[in-house]
């Protein structure tokens, strides 16, 4: 069996390793160190960042909600929101996490308050989506529950319609890739997908979140994510046109600062070396902008594709909470 869940989820765990070392650095000053991409390698302490944190943090919130019964918004966002802010609470929580998830984990952490009156409406940023895999993988849901828990574990920290569109478009790439989709079909299926979507502002997930922010009405405040993520896919499929593997992905798709940038250049990553998954997040990390979350990223894609045996066992053995992650992995595999 191929396990894409497994390799989802080592891969994310490996990319934001990998990224950890030279996020904040250019490339030129990434290349004193290792002058060729292809052979940066992972740390020998192979410890990972907030993004894997958040990401184990929202599958066992996950896990909590589907042994609880069908998944629905009360089911999901009650044991998310505690592990959330568990994660806020927590000691090990200095790896450099994002102000957005500091300040609404804050809010989250108060008795009393609506997640939606936590939630940053003015924030798109990669936090939302970094850590949003798992919805990917869980298997047995619906279109609209995959849908709307990618969104809805968006907007517990980033509640920006981009920071939503950007969630749901992430989660769509890793189930589609998980089932089998070829990467070269990808790009059509996903600009589709958000076509589609373009308008649509699920209440029964959202509640009244598109009221805390400004838009003439909740078809708009959807419309803004999906046209922001229709237009990072139009560079993205500039960049597949004319690739270059040598060339830092961030001058195609963006630093990967913000949720459709990060989900765009960490595809571009995978798309650009669909065949060597090792290389996919070696490319990714080796890059000017927010390398831990296009590496995690790439990785994602790369192992949801690939399965658990894309990547080194070597690899495997040291990476940081690696018997949690395997323990998610096989739960939805055999899904």
């Amino acid at each position: 069996m191929r396990k894409a869940a497994t390799g989802a989820l080592l891969g994310l765990a490996i990319g934001d390793a990998m990224g950890r070392p030279t996020e904040f650095q250019p490339v030129e000053r990434i290349a004193l160190d290792h002058p060729d991409w292809r052979e940066l390698p992972l740390p020998r302490r192979a410890l990972i960042t907030d993004d894997t944190q958040m990401t184990l943090a929202l599958a066992r919130g996950l896990r909590t909600a589907l042994d609880r019964g069908p998944l629905v918004p009360p089911r999901l966002e009650r044991p998310v929101r505690a592990e959330f802010v568990d994660w806020w609470r927590s000691p090990d929580n200095n790896r450099a996490p994002g102000m957005t998830c500091l300040r609404a984990c804050e809010r989250l952490s108060r008795d009393g308050l609506r997640w939606q009156q936590a939630s940053q409406t003015g924030s798109k940023g990669c936090g939302a989506n970094m850590r949003v895999a798992p919805v990917g993988l869980v298997p047995g849901l619906t279109e609209r529950q995959y849908s709307g828990a990618a969104q809805l574990q968006s907007a517990l920290t980033h509640g920006h319609p981009t920071a939503l569109a950007a969630s749901d478009l992430t989660a769509y790439a890793v189930r589609r890739l998980a089932e089998g989709a070829t990467p070269a079909e990808l790009p059509a299926l996903l600009r589709a997908y958000a076509r589609a979507g373009r308008t649509r502002y699920d209440g029964f997930w959202l509640g009244d979140l598109a009221d805390h922010a400004q838009d003439a009405s909740p078809e708009v405040f959807a419309a803004r994510g999906w046209d922001d993520c229709l237009g990072v896919l139009d560079r993205l499929d500039a960049a597949l046109a004319a690739p270059d593997t040598e060339a830092d992905p961030c001058l195609a798709t963006g630093e990967g600062w913000i949720a459709e940038e990060a989900f765009a250049t960490g595809l571009l990553c995978f798309l650009l070396l669909p065949d060597d998954p090792v290389a996919a997040v070696r490319r990714a990390a080796y890059s000017a902008g927010d390398s831990d979350s296009l590496a995690c990223l790439a990785g994602a894609f790369a192992g949801a594709h690939h399965g658990a045996a894309a990547w080194p066992a070597d690899w495997v053995e040291r990476i940081e909470h690696r018997d949690e992650l395997l323990a998610f992995g096989a739960l939805w595999d055999q899904g």
